[in-house]
């Protein structure tokens, strides 16, 4: 069957839509996107807006079959992360 949505144009969300999408709340959604931990997202005329697809992707990382799943990827919470750990300051005198 072929997918209706082929040769149309990519859906863009705004943040309150691309949280309802992903049944975060808009405020979740921004903090993602402060600490580089949401899907991707695009600026135009100064507006976020999220491509459907954009999300669906993000979304599918976290997808799992049990509890013991390692899964392909994983969504991280939206909080900071270190990439990182820190060199010790003794470390950088050196």
């Amino acid at each position: 069957m072929p997918d209706p949505a082929a040769g149309l144009p990519p859906r863009f969300l705004r943040t309150a839509e691309a949280a309802r999408f992903l049944s975060l709340s808009g405020r979740t959604l921004e903090k993602h996107r402060t600490y580089g931990t949401g899907p991707t997202y695009r600026k135009i005329g100064g507006r976020v807006v999220y491509a459907v697809e954009d999300l669906k992707a993000w979304a599918d990382r976290g997808a799992k079959t049990s509890t013991s799943d390692p899964g392909a990827g994983t969504v991280l919470p939206a909080k900071r992360h270190m990439a990182t750990p820190p060199v010790p300051a003794a470390r950088l005198r050196r």
